[in-house]
């Protein structure tokens, strides 16, 4: 029998970079597999809502197409993403040298980062947003600015931008994980207000939600396009179901695509992702039933808040964050409902004693309320 031997060798220790010591880990939503693992609770029995993925999962054409196309997972798909950006092309009236297709918008916001930032430059974003725009930064040596609340406020923008002149500015609207969203008149006031030197990124991850909800906050591409220091973000992991398929793209003027492309990895969506973008693009039904689904199901979230006296962020999305005082603590919530097989989203890592619900069925969205009044009363 072969003896494991452990060989100690002389020297320091493998270094890593700087920058990784300022860095937390991103905190993904919990998956039900886990769920299942740790508290012996039958998949069909758990209520996933931390995750803001679409309770409808995707459209019936989508899953039909990836199951007619399995046969393909083998082939590397066409990376010129000829299809996918001519859809786009058309639905929002801009040129394929004016896209960049992205595993997801984050892969987007990691090129971004890549192609503009060095070490001690810094960025711009509101107090609590995704924590993906701060870590890519910081892996790139930047220094984080906030402003003091977590609303995308034109002031408190125009004041930061002026002190610390940002090497990039993001605008998530909707918000995430607040739910709250920015008028497209304060957007453009903002941009209107720094130099072409700035990168302005305008994430519209739930942009659709938003504009179902008040045509006030509908922006799209074809609003930005013309300016040289702007580039919009848009993804098919939520109103489009397609969280799991990783499907994302930036928006903006070609020469700005043009650099991002230098960052692009070949082939960074999958085969199977690339069939599930296109066909997505055809269904905008699907997108349609969704969100009226979640138009329904979300005043039920906002009149139980009232009905047990707590507040809500009025949400533009397709969730809702729950605000509570010291009398309840999210993270004694989120645990316990956890523990009944209902996942949510504690918000607690972003210094806030609130917690963030995305909208399921009726099934699924009952099961909650009945939860959430056995262990937070």
């Amino acid at each position: 029998m072969l003896k494991r031997v452990t060989i100690f060798k002389k020297g320091n220790p493998m270094q890593f970079n700087n920058a990784l010591k300022d860095i937390k880990t991103y905190e993904a939503g919990k998956p039900i597999e886990l769920v299942v693992r740790e508290f012996g609770i039958a998949p069909e029995h758990v209520v996933k809502l931390a995750s803001n993925e679409n309770p409808k999962g995707c459209s019936p054409k989508v899953a039909k197409a990836i199951a007619n196309n399995a046969h393909k997972a083998f082939l590397y798909p066409d990376d010129s993403f000829y299809e996918l950006k001519s859809a786009l092309s058309s639905r929002f009236d801009v040129q394929d040298n004016n896209i960049i297709i992205g595993a997801g918008s984050d892969q987007v916001l990691e090129f971004i980062a890549r192609a503009i930032l060095q070490e001690n430059d810094s960025v711009l974003m509101s107090k609590v947003t995704f924590a993906m725009y701060e870590i890519y930064a910081k892996q790139m040596g930047a220094k984080i600015i906030r402003t003091p609340s977590y609303q995308h406020k034109v002031d408190e923008f125009i004041e930061a931008y002026n002190k610390h002149q940002p090497k990039i500015i993001y605008l998530c609207t909707p918000n995430n994980p607040t739910g709250d969203a920015t008028t497209k008149e304060d957007v453009l006031a903002i941009i209107n207000a720094v130099s072409q030197e700035t990168l302005v990124v305008v994430d519209g991850a739930y942009m659709e939600y938003a504009i179902a909800k008040d045509e006030a906050y509908r922006i799209t591409p074809n609003d930005l396009i013309g300016f040289e220091n702007v580039i919009y973000l848009g993804t098919f992991s939520k109103a489009y179901g397609l969280g799991g398929m990783r499907v994302g793209y930036g928006i903006a003027n070609a020469p700005l695509i043009h650099e991002l492309y230098k960052m692009r990895p070949p082939f960074n969506i999958s085969t199977l992702s690339l069939v599930a973008g296109i066909e997505a693009c055809k269904d905008e039904e699907f997108v349609e039933e969704s969100i009226a689904l979640h138009t329904q199901e979300i005043v039920r979230y906002e009149a139980f808040a009232k009905a047990h006296g707590f507040e809500y962020i009025e949400s533009y999305t397709n969730f809702i964050t729950y605000l509570f005082d010291d009398s309840m603590n999210s993270t004694h919530i989120s645990d316990a409902l956890l523990k009944e097989g209902v996942i949510i989203r504690n918000l607690a890592s972003y210094g806030m004693n609130a917690v963030r619900i995305t909208i399921g069925t009726p099934k699924q969205n009952d099961r909650f309320f009945e939860i959430f009044k056995k262990v937070a009363t």
